[in-house]
């Protein structure tokens, strides 16, 4: 058995996501690994400084960068833009939820309105279409 168990491993270079504390929402780089518990990371263009963070605060990314042990921040943004990692990032299921998370958060009541309404007439319009399939499938039998 070849298959692994975990894809994403904590490593010098692994992007992440920050999932609590002050930079939530933002991406870092592992930068070096501190302990068992804690990471040196560094996010020099989500505005990220470099510090200690808990790996329970971290969420991996499928993405890594080539970068040495305690990289300078030039290095590492030099490598994050070689990489293209905020377009790839961008491109990912994952953005395209939280970014669709944050839209939904900031609709006023009367944006609510409007896509319930969208809603309802989507739905009476699929309604028709599969009723006409039905009778068309049950009158060809």
């Amino acid at each position: 058995m070849t298959d692994r168990v975990f894809r994403r491993f904590v490593e010098v270079g692994r992007v992440a996501y920050i999932a609590s504390g002050q930079n939530k929402g933002k991406l870092c780089v592992i930068v070096d690994v501190i302990d068992q518990r804690r990471a040196l990371i560094d996010g020099p263009l989500s505005g990220v400084k470099r510090q200690g963070m808990r790996f329970k605060q971290l969420h991996l990314t499928d993405f890594v960068i080539r970068i040495p042990h305690s990289a300078r921040n030039s290095t590492v943004r030099k490598a994050w833009e070689k990489d293209e990692i905020t377009s790839k990032w961008d491109a990912t299921i994952w953005a395209k939820k939280l970014a669709a998370k944050q839209k939904r958060k900031q609709m006023t009541d009367f944006d609510r309105y409007k896509l319930m309404r969208a809603k309802q007439k989507r739905n009476v319009i699929l309604t028709r279409e599969m009723a006409k399939l039905k009778k068309a499938e049950s009158s060809a039998k």
